[in-house]
């Protein structure tokens, strides 16, 4: 068996019809969309293009979209941006302990501004309520910012319901959306939301290069100075071949949920099957809501063996899974998506994420699961 990649929540494969648009556009485009002659009209024509393809299958405006490098600098903008344009009115920010720390780590910064946070607890299954949203409101909250769904654990989280509480009550509202696009729908447009940040690589895009949708009219302090690039709201020189593997990446993100999203059902449900038949329901525990999840990120513990063991050993398997974050899973800290679910001690240090994606197969679910059997015999004698 080949090795298996289930890390697709951090990042994933490169479509090879991304890689033919971006390989085509790499050997044929190289002048500046700033630049006013041929080569730059050119180039600006690309840029403008792919920002058209993406607004059409997003649903919104093509002048609402903004390049970025990526979800990080998407979720950073956005905070940023809107906290300091309405600072004016107020500096209280409301978000969830679940939060990605692109989100978390930037509102750290902005309390070092002068801006007060209020995080969020969720319920044991990675969920907020809205009604924990409506008793934080303060006269002074100008901007709450929470995910779509969790990347650690799938929690999906009532985005549309806390969108319409912001709304009534002239509140700023972003959400990170960078793992639910082909996924789950989404009708910019019809959603109750200010700013959304995307990124392309987890959909099977290019690394580098991400997104932020901005309501026309909501304000955005810009970040990076140098230039008028996206309007003047991000300075910097664009990058044709990501933009036009992004758009590609959208087109077939958002033309192939159906059967994105049913494929990654089945691929779930052969995996818990099988683990199900080798080690017996009892032996692990879903960590995640039971019935608002996505499909493709299975969120694992297996009392009485340790996450950084059975990592390894899967590893050596030939089998590439995670902990958590792929930002944070190198640094052997227990996540802190789990710490905020509450979980006790043996499911917070034996937690284990699959995440599938292109070119993950029944077979290869039932490999992963007979080598899980293995390792866990091994491990727990």
């Amino acid at each position: 068996m080949k090795p298996i990649y289930l890390d697709h929540a951090a990042s994933t494969p490169v479509h090879p019809e991304v890689a033919k648009v971006m390989y085509n556009m790499l050997l044929e485009q190289f002048g500046n969309a700033s630049s006013v002659h041929t080569y730059g009209r050119s180039a600006k024509k690309i840029i403008n293009g792919a920002r058209d393809t993406i607004a059409g299958f997003l649903g919104c405006a093509p002048d609402e979209w903004v390049f970025t490098s990526g979800g990080t600098e998407s979720d950073n903008l956005a905070l940023f941006g809107a906290a300091e344009a309405s600072a004016h009115k107020g500096k209280h920010i409301i978000t969830t302990a679940v939060e990605h720390h692109a989100v978390l780590h930037t509102c750290e910064a902005l309390e070092k501004q002068g801006f007060s946070v209020t995080y969020l607890p969720v319920n044991t299954e990675g969920r907020v309520s809205a009604a924990d949203v409506e008793a934080a409101l303060r006269e002074d909250t100008v901007l709450i910012s929470v995910m779509f769904a969790n990347n650690e654990v799938g929690t999906v989280e009532p985005i549309e319901e806390i969108g319409r509480l912001a709304a009534a009550h002239g509140i700023l509202f972003h959400v990170d959306a960078v793992q639910v696009l082909g996924m789950l729908p989404i009708t910019l447009r019809e959603l109750p939301v200010d700013y959304m940040s995307f990124t392309a690589h987890k959909i099977n895009g290019p690394q580098g290069i991400g997104g932020l949708y901005v309501r026309r009219g909501a304000p955005l302090q810009p970040r990076q100075h140098g230039g008028l690039q996206e309007r003047g709201r991000r300075a910097g020189t664009e990058s044709l071949a990501g933009a036009a593997g992004f758009a590609k990446a959208v087109e077939l993100a958002v033309t192939g949920l159906v059967q994105r999203r049913e494929k990654a059902l089945t691929l779930r449900t052969v995996l818990l099957q099988e683990l199900d038949r080798r080690i017996g329901r009892e032996s692990y525990v879903i960590n995640g809501d039971k019935q608002e999840f996505l499909p493709g990120i299975l969120n694992l513990s297996f009392p009485g063996v340790s996450t950084d063991v059975l990592l390894m050993n899967l590893d050596m398997e030939g089998i590439a899974a995670a902990s958590g974050s792929a930002c944070t899973s190198g640094s052997l800290e227990i996540s802190h998506v789990l710490q905020a679910m509450k979980l006790p001690d043996e499911l917070l240090n034996s937690a284990i994420r699959f995440s599938t994606g292109l070119g993950n197969t029944n077979e290869e679910m039932e490999y992963v699961a007979q080598k899980v059997e293995t390792i866990l015999k091994r491990l727990r004698k």
